[in-house]
């Protein structure tokens, strides 16, 4: 009798253990992972620069990517054309336009903020403000942001440009934005992140 119930107690033993296992993996598989960050599907980038001095001087040049997330890339329409030694102000609508109506990416930046950062790299001295060719290369190099983030760090949706005394053309404005979330600081630079778009504009520096 002894031994039989022995037995017993050894099944009823391995029953429980056997559950346990069964459960642990039963929670190991109920666990959702973390969803990732998705990044913005983008048609149409428009930069419009804005003399200081006269708001009716408006330059705009776009790119624009008819699928989004297919085979085609955003592709340069214009050109930008600016005067010899003025000052604009430079905005930006970019837009999913595969939606009916259009959706505002540029609005979903400005609420995620301190997910993103434009960055900006131009032909050598083709601005006395900020100077230099950018900070694509590096991250310190001037650009004048005129926005930030809630933490302090610049979006550059909203930039200041001086152009030079010296003609330009078919010089080069190109502009990244870059997709930083959980990892944007004051130092983080153009290679951080994913990048949502680069686009490389010809610029042309003229006498008015």
């Amino acid at each position: 009798m002894k031994k039989i119930n022995l037995f017993k107690k050894f099944a009823i033993y391995s029953l429980i253990v056997s559950g346990l296992v069964l459960s642990s993996c039963g929670d190991d598989d109920d666990v959702v992972p973390e969803p990732e960050e998705e990044q913005e599907i983008i048609t149409d980038v428009k930069l419009t620069f804005t003399n200081d001095a006269d708001a009716s001087d408006v330059v705009t040049a776009t790119a624009k990517d008819p699928d989004g997330e297919g085979a085609l890339e955003l592709e340069v329409v214009d050109a930008i054309s600016l005067d010899t030694s003025k000052t604009y102000t430079l905005t930006f609508e970019i837009m999913n336009n595969l939606e009916t109506p259009g959706e505002d990416i540029g609005a979903e930046i400005a609420e995620e903020d301190d997910e993103h950062q434009l960055f900006y790299s131009f032909s050598d001295n083709a601005f006395t403000n900020p100077a230099g060719n950018g900070n694509i290369d590096n991250a310190a190099d001037a650009i004048n942001y005129l926005d930030k983030d809630g933490n302090g760090n610049a979006v550059g949706l909203t930039t200041r440009w001086t152009t030079s005394s010296t003609v330009l053309s078919g010089g080069k404005f190109k502009v990244m934005l870059q997709h930083q979330p959980g990892i944007k600081t004051a130092a983080t630079g153009a290679t951080d992140g994913d990048t949502d778009f680069a686009i490389q504009f010809v610029l042309n520096i003229q006498i008015p």
